[in-house]
């Protein structure tokens, strides 16, 4: 069982930034690929970006390429996603995502623990 617990959303203007952690229990956080999801009102949830144990075993939407990075701290068992220059349109809940195996995966139904979620909102 993982528990995954994000914090770090909030409000910003367009291009700025924020970065989002997401703190797992539980053990062999390093057995799990984690993501980060985000949903808008009104629309599917869809993938940002997912990282595996290795920080070669990475992926990007193509939405927030050069402009969002995936990074992890096994010895912290926290996932953190740094957003530069936000957008209006990255206005979602975002969601942090953990699914057993060392491949890098962009489904939702992939994944088998789900945080709450945290709200970001970008400004015009």
């Amino acid at each position: 069982q993982v528990q995954l617990v994000e914090s770090g959303g909030g409000l910003v203007q367009a291009g700025g930034s924020l970065r989002l952690s997401c703190a797992a229990s539980g053990r062999a956080f390093s057995n799990y690929v984690m993501g980060w999801f985000r949903q808008a009102p009104g629309k599917e949830r869809e993938f940002v970006a997912a990282i595996g144990w290795s920080l070669g075993n990475i992926d990007y939407a193509n939405s927030v390429k050069g402009r969002f990075t995936i990074s992890r701290d096994n010895a912290k068992n926290t996932v953190y996603l740094q957003m530069n220059s936000l957008k209006p349109e990255d206005t979602a809940v975002y969601y942090c995502a953990a699914a057993w195996g060392s491949q890098v995966r962009s489904r939702t139904n992939e994944y088998e623990y789900w945080g709450q979620g945290t709200q970001v909102t970008v400004s015009s």
